[in-house]
């Protein structure tokens, strides 16, 4: 009996073991298959972004024409465009007018439809999906060839202004008025971020707004005491997007001047103007210096709106 006794405890003691083992096991398939799966990611990772990577930073150093090997040269690209390249400071003005001007006017645009379809229209779900086709439709090559013909000399605007004994300019040829077009075809792109104002928008309680009209505010104080506090995360959400999608247009700019830039580089996007070293005038390794200085740019930006963010920006749990 002792001898039985004594053997009960050693099996039991075993048997975990042996369950801990199987599981052990289980546990190295499931993660060998999923390492399987994930394999063609991580490929895609390392050939598709990671190594192009490493190798237009490396590119930016050169003097690569695409047709010749790369040739070593420096700091000398980055030197050129910021003291001998008057088109490359041409581009940076352009798009920081672009940024500065479209952007808040989008997002004002933006917010005061989506305040308007949070009053409880009737067939709210067909104004939301009309008003978001902007956005979908905004950067395509079509919309940018449309937007020539509206603003061109014979377009449909200087048809309407005629109407009135107006005559209108040539909205695209005039160095004065280009960029205004573009500018204006960023602000009809409104769809994505009014979706996204809408959004927080039904997130802020009705009791809010029902204790301020009790207290006698009126809707301009109620938007302006309670709507705009809450809503600023979607602001800033909204912001930083639509700067760092501003700074890379390209194609409106490219269809609308024929790729060129003009009239008088007034569209001269940066963008556009990269595009034009890389793959016009071949010279590759300023254009891949060129990428990194706007990456430079845009992370700066960014890094700027959240260290901002915490002087404008109201979270509910602020205390």
């Amino acid at each position: 009996m002792a001898d039985s006794v004594a053997v009960k405890p050693r099996e039991a003691a075993t048997r975990p073991a042996q369950g801990g083992n199987r599981s052990t096991k289980r546990s190295r398939r499931e993660a060998r298959a999923a390492y399987l799966f994930l394999a063609p990611w991580f490929v895609g990772l390392l050939v598709i972004t990671i190594g192009p990577i490493f190798a237009s930073l490396y590119l930016s150093f050169t003097d690569y024409s695409l047709l010749q090997e790369a040739k070593w040269v420096g700091f000398d690209n980055y030197v050129k465009m910021f003291t001998e390249d008057p088109r490359f400071i041409a581009s940076l003005k352009v798009t920081t007018v672009y940024v500065v001007v479209s952007v808040p006017l989008q997002l004002a645009f933006a917010l005061a439809l989506a305040l308007v379809l949070d009053r409880g229209l009737r067939g709210l779900s067909f104004y939301r999906s009309i008003f978001y086709l902007p956005s979908l439709l905004g950067g395509s090559v079509a919309i940018a060839i449309l937007w020539r013909k509206v603003f061109g000399a014979d377009g449909l605007v200087n048809a309407v202004l005629a109407i009135f004994g107006i005559q209108g300019p040539g909205w695209v040829g005039d160095p004065d008025t280009a960029l205004g077009t573009l500018i204006l075809l960023h602000v009809w792109t409104f769809g994505a971020p009014m979706i996204i104002f809408l959004a927080g928008l039904r997130q802020i309680p009705s009791s809010y707004y029902e204790a301020a009209a009790v207290d006698g505010a009126g809707t301009f104080r109620q938007f302006r005491s309670i709507t705009m506090p809450l809503l600023t995360p979607i602001i800033f959400f909204n912001l930083v997007l639509e700067v760092i999608k501003s700074f890379q247009s390209f194609t409106q700019a490219f269809i609308v001047s024929n790729g060129k830039g003009g009239p008088a580089d007034s569209t001269l996007f940066y963008t556009l103007y990269l595009y034009l070293k890389g793959f016009k005038s071949y010279d590759m390794g300023y254009a891949a210096a060129m990428a990194w200085v706007l990456l430079v740019i845009i992370a700066a930006l960014t890094g700027i709106n959240f260290l901002a963010s915490k002087y404008w920006v109201f979270y509910g749990d602020d205390k």
